[in-house]
């Protein structure tokens, strides 16, 4: 998979984010309310993804930063959104590869903590964020009083490995 930064508002990433709000539809009844703004994705204050096969965009995510807010968020946050992975090349670690980037990228811009807000109704995605150190975290954001929300994170900060045996 080949992964490029685009604009939020490229056609590819909006293909792709009109795909997840579909998928939102199919689980939950209803597409993500949460505010997105192209301006939120660039640099450097955060940046958006699209993974490429084949020439043929199948995968995307997106970091934002967050401060202090009455919303939950920490002073530092990165909030990942809009990971999603086409359903046919679900499977082959894309939405790992994309995740890894993406903290790699909010790291190298300061940010000290990963955080993003699934639901229940999405356990593979639970799965993969659990499966990438991500635990859970008080919740934010716009779902933070809803029941099936689930909100995890990550610290981005470097090991330090002068303290290791």
């Amino acid at each position: 998979m080949e992964i490029r930064t685009k604009p939020y508002d490229h056609p590819d990433a909006i293909k792709l984010t009109e795909q997840v709000q579909l998928e939102y539809v199919e689980r939950y009844g209803d597409p993500d309310a949460t505010l997105m703004d192209p301006g939120h994705f660039a640099r450097p204050r955060g940046v958006f993804l699209v993974g490429y096969l084949d020439g043929e965009p199948v995968a995307t995510g997106g970091w934002r930063a967050q401060d202090a807010s009455p919303e939950g968020f920490r002073d530092g946050d990165a909030e990942l959104k809009r990971m999603y992975v086409v359903p046919g090349v679900r499977g082959r670690g894309l939405a790992r590869r994309i995740l890894a980037d993406l903290e790699a990228d909010a790291l190298a811009a300061g940010r000290v903590r990963m955080v993003l807000e699934t639901g229940v109704m999405q356990p593979e995605a639970i799965a993969l964020y659990t499966s990438c150190g991500y635990t859970p975290v008080t919740k934010f954001g716009v779902y933070r009083h809803h029941p099936d929300s689930v909100c995890l994170g990550k610290s981005l900060a470097p090991l330090d490995r002068s303290l290791a045996p």
